[in-house]
């Protein structure tokens, strides 16, 4: 028989001395022992916020070139990945294949746990492939304990390609910097409330550290401006809504107003501001920002 390997030395599989009575507690000392423990999370990403400057740093230049931020990962840490992937377009308008999100199992992983495929080392290869990557591009590794096979794999895999994309792995779990990872984020939560399910303060921690990551990225390379969403795609009542409220901030429209400009502009938020406040139509705009590389303040700061 086969053993599977030890892994309790990693610390987010050790047990809480703060949690051993947990079957005993009432609801209400169950919620307060998870939040209590919650606080954690915050002190790890301020830990980790170098790691996370000098990670976003060295992706940043490759990124705004045009190159792509794959997040890869099994269970909890996969779904996150693919989570934060799936909210970069309508939040700001990304192009589509600009952020990946690869889980192990594939997409219905999503939905039923496929927990086995993240035992294989080589399971990423044929999706890392597929991607034909190259040196502006950045993969993210994501395992919570950091010892996941497909994690580590797929890391090593990438920085054996010709055109070698920067590399990372993104862990709750101090450990040193494996092969094939040019970065090491480690997001030190502890001991889980209950024994090694990472669901909680791991997870939690480590969608607040995506979140950094791509909002970071979105604003160094001009999908925000002051701290409006101006890339938001207007594509339902609510962000219409939103979009307005946004034109109606940057050029003192009334909401009547600033919807019928959107409505001009195609619902683009950048082009209508810059329709207003550089007195041009549409098409103007569209060049206006294109020579700007699609930045509104470079655009709006601009002598023509």
């Amino acid at each position: 028989m086969t053993l599977p390997p030890d892994r309790s030395h990693v610390l987010t599989e050790q047990r809480n001395p703060r949690t051993m009575d947990l079957h005993a507690l009432s609801v209400a000392q169950c919620v307060q022992i998870i939040q209590q423990e919650d606080r954690a999370v915050l002190a790890a990403l301020e830990e980790a916020a170098p790691a996370l400057d000098e990670f976003i740093s060295a992706a940043e230049r490759g990124f705004v070139a045009g190159g792509r931020m794959v997040y890869l990962g099994a269970g909890t840490s996969g779904r996150l990945g693919v989570l934060d992937a799936s909210e970069a377009p309508p939040t700001f308008q990304v192009e589509p294949g600009r952020i990946v999100g690869i889980i192990a199992g594939g997409d219905s992983a999503l939905r039923k746990s496929s927990e086995g495929k993240e035992d294989d080392p080589h399971g990423a290869n044929e999706d890392l492939a597929a991607l034909n990557l190259t040196s502006i591009d950045t993969v993210i590794g994501i395992a919570a304990g950091g010892t996941t096979p497909y994690v580590l794999g797929a890391l090593r895999y990438a920085s054996s390609m010709p055109s070698k994309p920067l590399t990372a792995l993104l862990t709750c779990s101090p450990c040193r910097k494996p092969d094939g990872a040019d970065k090491l984020i480690v997001l030190p939560t502890g001991p889980e409330v209950l024994t090694g399910s990472t669901r909680m303060k791991a997870g939690t921690a480590t969608k607040m550290a995506l979140n950094t990551i791509s909002t970071v990225l979105m604003i160094r390379s001009g999908r925000v401006f002051e701290n409006l969403m101006v890339d938001l795609r207007a594509t339902n009542d609510k962000l219409r809504d939103r979009a307005a409220r946004i034109v109606s901030t940057l050029t003192g429209l009334s909401r009547p107003e600033a919807l019928g400009l959107l409505d001009k502009a195609d619902r683009n938020v950048k082009v209508a501001v810059v329709m207003h406040r550089r007195k041009m139509g549409k098409g103007d705009a569209e060049a206006f920002l294109h020579a700007a590389k699609g930045r509104l303040d470079v655009a709006l700061a601009s002598k023509i």
